[in-house]
């Protein structure tokens, strides 16, 4: 028997069977191009807004919210999916009135600020001054606000980069706090919105430790310019509101998580965040089932294309609204977890317009790609250092690299925090560009062969 040539014979028979299938690289442009024909970000968008509406965070309805979302990521077939339940204070609304009462008696709209406090049933009533800044208020004498209805006007405008809401946010999230710790009985504000519909728009306010909160309130653009027609008489104005929110002290409220696994562990997570949790005002679905949406179906897209080299990890954040606590908990329970980048959808569903980076030197070259993916949808690459996202801002002052798809803000602030934030507003083809551009990212990113570390966070 010539054993040595049988061994050599089987050598070659073995060479010509077919080879185990290589992981393919994923196409980013031929995912971009399909993903323009999406309709599962639609399909969540639709069905979290219309089988549990709006989603207060820290009450049952976020609850159900979470549970749907989980039911709904399981039968898309992530892995991993999974709740991660945290505790947090929870502000509930009640009754919410305004009516000048002299010289000129008629109702206006209002609605309260998160964290605001209460005037009880009977409502307050006080003289109205009135501020035409925030710095104005902060200028002003302690004792010319004392015991005093505040009313803080501005003159926000509509821009497409949103940059109106850095100037003018202020009013809302620090004015309540200034008032009160000069004195004032209550404080109403020009809604932080670029609307002239008769619906106010609600949004967190803070009070510094030790500071008792005041009752806080935001009137519709249309009513707040009334009541400066009305200061501007020259008589005194008086003003009585009542607003009746409540505050439970701890409940829970939780992060949805689900993954798309990659083939190497070591090469980081890149998460891709939304919020899950709205006001109540609305049913939520540009503030930000829209983002859920979007990130969830570009993640889907990849999975379906095969296995990228770095896991894609959703997190669709709780609480996000009143202070970011699903933010502070993912941070807590995944920081020692090496994290590539994360990048975050929370700005409604309109066109992405430019992208935005905050990579290592030597993964300059993936932004360059992602940014040739974004090229054919009219995204053009901005100056900016990226790093946006309430949700994942824990992770990016950590140090991991950021990659921003910024949505335009033409319109955002006609809708933002508002009974008008409905199903209605989201244009679905704009949605479709919004899929097809973060799955062309996540094509890039996941599965680039550079290694993507820490970045100095932007300042």
């Amino acid at each position: 028997m010539h054993k040595p040539q049988y061994r050599v014979a089987a050598a070659l028979a073995a060479l010509l069977l077919p080879l185990p299938a290589l992981a393919q690289p994923l196409d980013p442009a031929a995912l971009r191009d399909a993903a323009l024909q999406d309709t599962l970000a639609w399909d969540f968008i639709e069905g979290i807004t219309t089988e549990v509406g709006p989603r207060p965070a820290g009450t049952p309805a976020e609850a159900r919210g979470r549970a749907w979302a989980e039911a709904w990521l399981k039968a898309q077939g992530f892995a991993n999916v999974r709740i991660e339940p945290y505790m947090m204070p929870v502000w509930l609304r009640g009754d919410e009135r305004a009516e000048v009462t002299g010289p000129f008696p008629q109702k206006l709209t209002v609605t309260a600020l998160g964290n605001s406090g209460a005037t009880g049933p009977k409502g307050v009533e006080a003289e109205v001054v009135m501020f035409a800044s925030l710095d104005a208020l902060k200028a002003a004498p302690d004792a010319a606000v004392k015991g005093k209805i505040v009313f803080i006007t501005h003159r926000m405008t509509a821009t497409q980069d949103g940059s109106s809401y850095g100037a003018f946010g202020p009013v809302r999230t620090q004015g309540p706090n200034v008032a009160a710790k000069k004195g004032a009985a209550a404080i109403v504000i020009r809604s932080i919105g670029t609307d002239y519909h008769r619906t106010p728009h609600t949004g967190n306010t803070r009070f510094e430790e030790g500071v008792a909160p005041i009752p806080a309130g935001a009137l519709s653009v249309p009513d707040a310019e009334q009541l400066e027609r009305i200061v501007a008489r020259g008589k005194p104005v008086t003003l009585r509101l009542t607003l009746t929110p409540s505050t439970v002290k701890q409940a829970e409220s939780g992060n949805v998580i689900a993954e798309v696994p990659g083939s190497d562990p070591a090469a980081g997570i890149v998460v891709v965040a939304c919020h899950l949790d709205s006001w109540d005002l609305g049913t939520g679905a540009i503030d930000d089932a829209a983002g859920c949406g979007i990130v969830a179906a570009a993640a889907r897209r990849i999975q379906q294309a095969g296995t990228p080299r770095r896991t894609i990890r959703i997190l669709f954040a709780g609480s996000e609204e009143v202070g970011a606590f699903g933010a502070k908990a993912y941070f807590e329970a995944h920081k020692s977890e090496r994290h590539a980048t994360a990048s975050e959808s929370d700005f409604g569903a309109d066109r992405i317009w430019k992208v935005e980076f905050n990579l290592p030197e030597n993964a300059r070259a993936v932004g360059d790609r992602v940014a040739a993916a974004l090229l054919p949808l009219g995204i053009a690459r901005g100056p900016a250092i990226g790093g946006d996202g309430t949700d994942i801002a824990p992770l990016h002052r950590a140090g991991v690299a950021a990659i921003d798809l910024a949505q335009s803000g033409s319109r955002y602030f006609d809708l933002h925090h508002t009974a008008d934030d409905t199903l209605d507003k989201i244009d679905p083809a704009q949605l479709r560009q919004n899929v097809a551009a973060w799955t062309a990212m996540l094509a890039v990113v996941a599965d680039a062969h550079e290694d993507i570390g820490p970045v100095t966070p932007r300042p």
